[in-house]
């Protein structure tokens, strides 16, 4: 199996997972011939992704009366982080969606726009947007992909975005540092940086549990942050930290 199918040898693990409650890194390898790093590499993904529990040489299945209450208010929270994002985006404007969940939350809310033109590193948010009755103009980046993020990053995807301009960037993030700005367990960070740098408004959408995390690459940082939005399960102190950094946060009911 080639890297062409990740997301289908994903999808094999978690379907292993569920039938066995268990998996092992030497069996996933021999199973798919692959090197035992592709599928640690699976793994970190899928664990970042909610989906499992590494352990010692393998992964463990989450609890599923644990896993689904939480899925579902997850859910509930990016639906609504993106209607406040879309109430951002005017007819003909220019946007970048990066890769993610929460941003891909925002592509049902384009059908109600017309004449954007939207870039993204996503294929499955390229996907999306293709699908809309609306039909936004497209743009990939292209690049190098990224299993991990299932994005294109790398040279390349800089360049292209170098090429054009933008009104808005709509990105999410791994973490929130109070006192810095977006963090992200991704070392790739070059494309989002390029990303901001080529759009004249920032805006980052997140869930609030996301904040605070401790997470040690800075992404963005506040001076190019135009606009945080999120749920509305923050506390008073987090709030006005938040905008005393000078951003438009919104809160999402």
């Amino acid at each position: 199996m080639t890297k062409r199918n990740t997301k289908q040898r994903r999808h094999i693990i978690i379907t292993e997972l569920n039938n066995s409650g268990e998996v092992s890194v030497d069996q996933l390898s021999k199973k798919f011939d692959t090197s035992e790093v592709t599928i640690r590499k699976d793994l970190a993904a899928l664990e970042n992704s909610g989906l499992l529990l590494r352990r010692y040489g393998g992964a463990v299945s989450l609890p599923r009366e644990l896993i689904e209450p939480k899925c579902e208010k997850l859910s509930k929270r990016k639906i609504s982080i993106a209607k406040k994002a879309a109430t951002l985006i005017r007819d003909h404007n220019r946007i970048i969606l990066d890769s993610g969940s929460t941003t891909s939350a925002l592509v049902n809310e384009l059908s109600k726009k017309s004449g954007l033109v939207v870039m993204t590193n996503s294929l499955s948010i390229a996907s999306e947007i293709h699908a809309l009755e609306n039909e936004p103009t497209l743009l990939m980046t292209g690049g190098t992909w990224d299993p991990l993020s299932e994005s294109f990053q790398g040279k390349v995807a800089e360049s292209v975005l170098r090429s054009y301009d933008f009104d808005q960037l709509f990105i999410g993030a791994d973490g929130i540092d109070i006192e810095r700005g977006t963090t992200t367990f991704n070392e790739l960070l070059g494309l989002s940086q390029v990303m901001a740098e080529v759009s004249r408004e920032v805006i980052v959408m997140i869930e609030s549990e996301k904040i605070n995390r401790k997470i040690p690459n800075l992404e963005i940082p506040w001076q190019q942050v135009h606009t945080l939005i999120t749920d509305d399960d923050l506390s008073e102190d987090v709030r006005n930290k938040l905008i005393k950094q000078g951003i438009n946060l919104i809160c999402a009911k």
